[in-house]
């Protein structure tokens, strides 16, 4: 069942996972829940879409010379936080 106020979008269920998107789940998936995380699942469908959304993920959360890889942790921690996010 959809939550109240939340987007349905069709994603493939993690245990369907074949092909591209099988080679995909190890990079994705949420090592303390086993699952992948909705931000990353509604790119199931296309999994070049999903290749990019984690390489994109990986490239900002990688240290820089202005903001060091714990303090951009920090920010997505206190984001996730007031979005109410388990991720």
């Amino acid at each position: 069942m959809q939550e109240s106020g939340m987007a349905w979008i069709e994603t493939v269920p993690d245990d369907d996972w074949e092909g591209a998107l099988a080679d995909l789940h190890p990079r994705v998936v949420d090592p303390t829940h086993g699952k992948v995380d909705h931000i990353m699942a509604v790119h199931s469908l296309n999994p070049a879409g999903l290749a990019a959304h984690d390489g994109l993920y990986r490239s900002a959360m990688s240290g820089t010379a202005t903001l060091r890889k714990v303090e951009r942790e920090l920010v997505a921690l206190a984001v996730s936080l007031e979005n109410h996010c388990h991720y």
